[in-house]
């Protein structure tokens, strides 16, 4: 196969071109595991804290943070949230923890949930819940140590 001139010269205008594109942009994984939009599948996260379980969250009482709409269950749990999202919100951008600790991300479950030294830690399942649980301070080390460059 031979190319002209003309076919050199579009393949070398067009590869710098591809090149400078940063391969981050094209792939980069959202900051924050969402749906449509809709941050952790819908969850109210605020009511982890105060009803110690997981509650959908109403799609009419919601707050735009980082890029996403976060739903909730009142109001209250709203202006809550409003008032202090870092308190709140899922460490990693409420992608599996045990994921994020082994380098990688992935969603996760509103079943599949913990409190760890006031902070919401979210999992891809209870069965991965219970292997994040048999060392939680080494995979929230690791996680951190992770985060946030696993969304590259």
């Amino acid at each position: 196969m031979t190319l002209s001139r003309r076919q050199l010269l579009s393949v070398a205008l067009i590869v710098p071109a591809a090149a400078a594109v940063p391969l981050r942009a094209l792939a980069a994984t959202p900051e924050v595991y969402n749906e449509s939009g809709i941050a952790v599948d819908g969850s109210d996260v605020v009511a982890y804290f105060t009803e110690g379980k997981p509650v959908a969250g109403n799609d009419t009482v919601t707050h735009d943070y980082m890029g996403v709409t976060w739903r909730f269950s009142s109001e209250e749990n709203r202006d809550l949230f409003a008032a202090d999202p870092v308190a709140y919100a899922p460490q990693y951008g409420g992608y599996c923890a045990y994921a994020v600790s082994q380098g990688y991300t992935a969603s996760t479950v509103p079943e599949a949930w913990s409190i760890v030294d006031d902070k919401l830690y979210l999992n891809f399942s209870t069965s991965v819940r219970r292997r994040w649980e048999r060392d939680i301070p080494a995979h929230i080390m690791a996680a951190d140590a992770n985060w946030p460059s696993v969304l590259n």
